[in-house]
């Protein structure tokens, strides 16, 4: 995940910079939500496109992990899409709660933490080890061998 975030980062400074470019915004408060929604998309656009084309973000190839639809065979772009919706529980929930309880700073960074822990800690109620996410989108992460590997168990 942290390996993933970071290549997001280059996709969300180069989206933010068109943003900022088309609407003429100086200011990173302008149009804040806006903004929010186009990196909603944008990020989206991103996950969509690499989860139906190959099944694998440029983290997951390093990774040697394929998403995959339940019985193995290419994501359809529905299922992408609502994975990708679902994806973002890792996060919602603590930020609901942080909103509500007006926490900020450490508070909020520790709330955020417990509540990303919690839906790792889904994985644990399945017997493959998927996460919840997964399993509501009908999808499956599946590990994909390297051609060493294949050789090797030939």
């Amino acid at each position: 995940m942290v390996y993933e975030a970071l290549l997001l980062f280059g996709i969300v400074f180069v989206a933010g910079f068109l943003f900022d470019v088309i609407t003429q915004s100086k200011h990173a408060l302008t149009l804040r939500h806006l903004r929010q929604v186009w990196l909603f998309i944008v990020i989206g656009i991103y996950f969509v496109f690499c989860w139906t084309r190959s099944g694998q973000t440029l983290a997951m190839q390093t990774w040697r992990i394929r998403v995959a639809d339940t019985d193995g065979k290419k994501l359809p772009l529905v299922k992408a899409i609502v994975r990708y919706c679902l994806t973002w529980m890792w996060f919602i929930p603590a930020m609901a709660i942080n909103y509500q309880l007006g926490l900020k700073e450490w508070p909020m960074v520790i709330v955020l933490g417990i509540g990303i822990a919690g839906w790792a800690m889904t994985s644990r109620l399945d017997e493959h080890g998927q996460f919840l996410h997964d399993k509501l989108a009908k999808t499956r992460l599946f590990h994909v061998s390297s051609e060493n590997e294949k050789i090797a168990t030939m």
